[in-house]
């Protein structure tokens, strides 16, 4: 799985917290993502717009 990071504070997540890429789909060219966290006890729908603004991937 890919690792992301926030590159700033985001819907009550602190800066610097780490996500899982679970699922990526694109419709009619609308991309949306769906993240994880660490724990795997929180799940975050996100656009390609937030995903581009506010996190990093990890290697």
């Amino acid at each position: 799985m890919k690792r992301y990071q926030l590159k700033s504070n985001f819907r009550g997540f602190k800066k610097g917290a780490h996500f899982y890429l679970i699922a990526e789909s694109e419709y009619i060219g609308i991309k949306e993502y769906v993240l994880r966290t660490i724990d795997l006890s929180t799940r975050l729908i996100i656009s390609e717009r937030e995903m581009e603004k506010y996190f990093i991937p990890l290697k």
